[in-house]
């Protein structure tokens, strides 16, 4: 790869997803400790998680939406930053997201073999089966982006680490009136689907049962699920729950769960940005699996009836990684119940 006065001069073309944003951070990482100069371009939903890595010298917002394929805007964009990068990492496996660094005539532009990106990457990667029941680890499958023997093995490098300034994340918590440890946060969505999200009514028992200010974090897109989980436990306890679905940005939601004492959440994006801040937390698991995106923390607890070996009859169909459940009952949720969390959160929460 070439390089300017010494310094190679990369590119890494983000995922979409906020979890997938974060489990990329190693990678990062790992660049800038070989000595790369780190641009990323992302879409605007995800700029804040990169924003949050020091290591990362320039973020740019990407101006596509999501589902189209927008040549004309990528040809614009490519010919503006022709010249300024020596290499390219492409995460996604689209054929889209490849496109940017080849109309750029970014020399060496890695990524793995997917969607008939064979023109266009110089360098492609083996694409892991990913089996459901034995899939690669996505922060594996982002650092081998870097081509390290043994990074892998080395379980500090594998962690996803995030830093906020501190006058922003009290900046956040004063706009909301919270008090830095002195609440739990609660995310009862996940965008991908309901086959991810523990039931409202778990939430809301969850939620009655914690003796600390409850704090529920979401898009607009969960405002009702939030919505219910409140309704139900203002007839016990007014006041205990503060609804900020769809009222902050993801920069400002960051800043509350880095704060936070305790956070319940499902396989989420914000469960992976409270393991990054190395909080406390939960993590629900239903369709999905943590053998694929597990919280990397040791703050982290994951629970998933899939291995539990007392919980009867096992669940032969999981993870099925669907959006709605196959077979119309979602045990891998519903049964969890909410003295499994609450056994978790114990002593210091309940």
């Amino acid at each position: 790869m070439s390089a300017v006065a010494g310094v190679t001069r990369s590119l890494v073309i983000a995922p979409q997803w906020v979890g997938d944003a974060v489990m990329t951070e190693p990678l990062l990482r790992r660049l800038a400790q070989r000595g790369e100069q780190i641009a990323v371009a992302a879409l605007p939903w995800v700029t804040p998680v990169y924003r949050a890595m020091p290591q990362v010298a320039r973020v740019f917002e990407l101006p596509f939406v999501h589902g189209r394929l927008q040549l004309v805007t990528r040809c614009q964009l490519a010919l503006s930053i022709q010249g300024q990068f020596d290499i390219a990492y492409v995460c996604p496996n689209s054929l889209k997201s490849a496109l940017l660094p080849f109309f750029a005539g970014i020399a060496t532009r890695i990524g793995y073999l997917g969607e008939f990106r064979f023109g266009l990457l110089t360098h492609r990667l083996p694409n892991p089966s990913g089996h459901k029941f034995t899939p690669t680890p996505m922060v594996d499958f982002y650092g081998a982006l870097a081509d390290v023997e043994g990074a892998a093995s080395d379980e500090n490098c594998r962690r996803p680490r995030l830093q906020l300034d501190r006058g922003k994340v009290q900046n956040a918590l004063s706009r909301f009136g919270l008090e830095s440890e002195h609440y739990c946060v609660l995310v009862p969505g996940s965008e991908y689907g309901p086959a991810k999200r523990w039931p409202v009514g778990h939430f809301a028992d969850l939620a009655g049962k914690i003796n600390l200010p409850v704090v529920l974090l979401g898009s607009a897109k969960d405002a009702d699920l939030c919505a219910a989980i409140t309704a139900q436990v203002h007839a016990l306890r007014p006041g205990h729950c503060l609804d900020l679905s769809g009222k902050t940005t993801l920069e400002d939601a960051m800043g509350v769960v880095s704060a936070a004492h305790r956070l319940v959440s499902n396989d989420s994006g914000l469960m992976h940005v409270a393991a990054a801040f190395d909080v406390a937390q939960v993590a629900i698991f239903g369709s999905s699996s943590p053998l694929h995106t597990p919280p990397l923390s040791d703050r982290a607890r994951v629970l998933w009836l899939k291995n539990d070996p007392h919980y009867q009859p096992p669940l032969d169909c999981a993870p099925c990684f669907e959006r709605t459940c196959p077979k119309g009952h979602t045990r891998c949720l519903t049964d969890i119940s909410v003295e499994q969390v609450l056994s978790c959160l114990q002593p210091q929460i309940s």
